[in-house]
């Protein structure tokens, strides 16, 4: 059994909660120490109680409030050496760090968090797989396409957090300049809501129970329209779409297999 929850997810600040019976974590923390306590609060949950954070990498929403929640609650910060070095050089130095290798599965209590490599615009980007006991969690957020890896990685998860990030109309008309739209279209950049739908259509198998999209853009995108590309897909099942927002924790969710 897996209980997760999306603190936050957006630009201006990300992070999810995962629990196993044994242990609690996080995978990346752009929040405030207080929004954090805050958010966890609201899901019945306390910021004393978590164990490790894992981070995918180094852009300040996914990274910005690491350093006073490390100082506040000790813990191991687990973190690629590419990550480290990048944080290192843009905010200071970072306590409590233990180095990976993407690729590498870490064992944590009960939990186990399998890291790969993912197209983004930084140093050494990685999503995750947490899996406990026969259940499955997949991660892909922040990434500007979906390899084959990303794909094998994900492939059987029960529940998947996908980033829907931009309709690509609506990124077309926006103020941005042009060098922002080719950056957030291009293969290290965040996937569209159409490339979400084509990615789950490669996902979908008998026992996904969950899909929660994240990390969708608030000037190029609509819940809506992120929410009807899943149902496009997912409209003959029964399976839930969950939207994260920014402002908001999602409700706590359980997966079993």
């Amino acid at each position: 059994m897996i209980r997760f929850c999306l603190l936050g997810s957006g630009s201006k600040g990300n992070a999810i909660f995962i629990a196993s019976e044994r242990i609690r974590i996080l995978i990346d923390n752009g929040l405030s120490f207080r929004q954090l306590k805050e958010r966890l609060r609201t899901v019945g949950e306390s910021v004393d109680n978590l164990s490790a954070l894992f981070v995918t990498h180094e852009h300040s929403d996914h990274i910005q409030g690491i350093g006073t929640l490390v100082r506040n609650v000790p813990m191991p910060v687990f973190v690629t050496r590419g990550t480290a070095d990048a944080i290192y050089r843009a905010h200071g130095n970072l306590s409590n760090v233990e180095l990976f290798e993407a690729g590498d599965r870490i064992p944590v209590a009960d939990l186990e968090i399998t890291s790969f490599s993912v197209s983004h615009d930084a140093v050494d980007p990685v999503n995750y797989v947490v899996s406990s006991n026969g259940t499955k969690l997949g991660v892909a957020a922040d990434l500007g396409y979906a390899s084959k890896l990303v794909f094998s990685r994900l492939q059987g998860a029960h529940a998947l957090l996908l980033e829907a990030n931009h309709c690509p109309d609506l990124l077309m008309k926006s103020k941005y300049p042009p060098y922002v739209k080719q950056r957030i279209l291009s293969k290290s950049g965040h996937m569209s809501n159409r490339e979400m739908r084509d990615f789950l259509a490669q996902l979908l198998h008998r026992d996904l129970k969950l899909v929660v999209l994240v990390h969708l853009s608030e000037e190029n995108n609509r819940p809506e329209l992120a929410l009807q590309s899943a149902l496009d897909v997912l409209s003959h099942t029964s399976i839930p779409v969950h939207v994260a927002t920014q402002h908001a924790p999602t409700p706590m969710f359980e997966i079993k297999p």
